[in-house]
């Protein structure tokens, strides 16, 4: 079974700073129909004003994947990560998926600090396969040749092939197609997917989906992207329930 949401389907906030499309609810947007996808909690696709972003605060129990589209994010922690003498720098770009496992609790601050360039990111929030693991933060580039006309593992529970590792029984796949260029990739029916297309257009076998989109599977064999245009792909294996 195959469900199509629009992109126009979508919550929408406008806080000035932040222009923010929520895929699911979130927030003061609220659809009991669209709570999440399995064990997918959150798609927000956000855009932040040149010299603002969000405060220090706080989460827990939580897999928290940023994704970046244009623009750079700067992220800062109460692990270290971000600040001087810390493990990590946490300046994120296009291309790089950071990963934040929240755990027993941390608190960050996600800012854009560009005087004149807005930052365009994807904020997707996973639910954990265990509860009160201890925080953790990686983070990693994906050039886009590594995503061109395939789908490349980005996150997965194992961290194989070079993917971040979460704490969730989910794997996160993101690939760049345009024109001939089309995959097929088999799919366990007991699971659920999930396809956002980013920007550009793709049918998804064989629907067709523009940025924004998305398709929502289950009790599927198999799927298949093709018909790109200039399209960003990002496609989640998720728990069943």
């Amino acid at each position: 079974m195959i469900t199509l949401r629009k992109s126009c389907d979508r919550g929408y906030a406008d806080h000035g700073w932040l222009k923010s499309f929520h895929s699911f609810s979130f927030a003061d947007y609220h659809d009991p129909k669209h709570m999440g996808w399995g064990n997918l909690r959150v798609i927000n696709e956000d855009r932040i004003a040149p010299g603002t972003g969000f405060g220090t605060h706080g989460h827990r129990d939580m897999e928290i994947i940023s994704y970046v589209l244009e623009g750079e994010l700067a992220h800062k922690d109460s692990m270290g990560n971000g600040q001087a003498g810390g493990a990590n720098a946490g300046v994120i770009r296009p291309g790089d998926v950071q990963r934040m496992s929240a755990g027993t609790g941390v608190r960050h601050s996600e800012f854009n600090h560009a005087a004149n360039e807005t930052t365009h990111f994807l904020q997707i929030w996973i639910e954990p396969d265990q509860l009160g693991v201890a925080p953790g933060y990686e983070q990693k580039r994906f050039e886009s040749a590594e995503k061109r006309g395939r789908l490349r593992l980005v996150a997965s529970p194992d961290g194989r092939d070079g993917s971040v590792r979460i704490h969730a029984d989910a794997a996160l796949y993101a690939g760049l197609f345009d024109g001939a260029e089309s995959i097929e990739l088999p799919l366990d029916p007991a699971r659920r997917s999930y396809v956002h297309v980013i920007r550009g257009a793709v049918s998804v076998n064989g629907q067709p989906l523009r940025g924004g989109d998305a398709a929502l599977l289950h009790q599927e064999s198999r799927l298949a992207l093709a018909d790109g245009q200039s399209a960003e792909v990002l496609v989640f294996d998720l728990a069943p329930l």
